[in-house]
């Protein structure tokens, strides 16, 4: 495989997002068959995506990271970090919309993504990090087992928001869905 150094004389740089980015993150989870029937990458931007931004960036829980190359955003993920009862009280991170514009798939980039996850996720001093994958991804499942991640648990979604329930239950096969 092609890594994301030799794929590119000058590799993509991780950076926290910056809310002039919104438009470019809305339209890299578009940029995939689930993120196409659930997203709303505009033009116009829809509202939502700035007020998300605005409650993450406020958040020092949550990390929007993003990797730019030649000017453009090409690949992205967030990280929440979450307190818990159990494992004796211990942090965990839960890592979201994992996505890797589609000119820079196969370069490592969203290995390099994980990578950097998982190393923010220790200097917090988590016990654990934890993401899920859509079942009707298996290049992205296969993916985050080779990184060492196992399928442990049983994940289930309600969607609570009536306005989308109907679009989401036509593209959601059952528990464990993500982006």
């Amino acid at each position: 495989m092609v890594s994301v150094t030799d794929a590119c004389a000058d590799p993509p740089r991780l950076r926290d997002a910056r809310r002039d980015d919104v438009p470019s993150i809305a339209r890299l989870l578009a940029d995939d068959p689930l993120g196409a029937t659930r997203e709303s990458p505009g033009p116009p931007v829809a509202q939502s995506y700035y007020d998300a931004f605005a409650a993450i960036e406020a958040d020092p829980n949550n990390e929007l990271i993003v990797a730019e190359h030649a000017g453009a955003l090409v690949g992205l993920l967030q990280i929440t970090y979450l307190p818990g009862m159990s494992y004796a009280g211990g942090w965990r991170a839960q890592v979201e919309g994992v996505r890797v514009a589609a000119a820079m798939r196969g370069s490592g980039l969203g290995r390099t993504l994980l990578v950097y996850a998982i190393e923010r996720a220790r200097e917090r001093g988590c016990r654990l990090i934890q993401l899920t994958s859509d079942k009707t991804r298996p290049e992205a499942i296969r993916f985050y087992r080779s990184l060492g991640f196992r399928a442990s648990h049983e994940g289930m979604k309600l969607v609570l928001h009536p306005g989308h329930a109907a679009r989401a239950s036509q593209h959601e096969s059952g528990p464990d869905q993500s982006g």
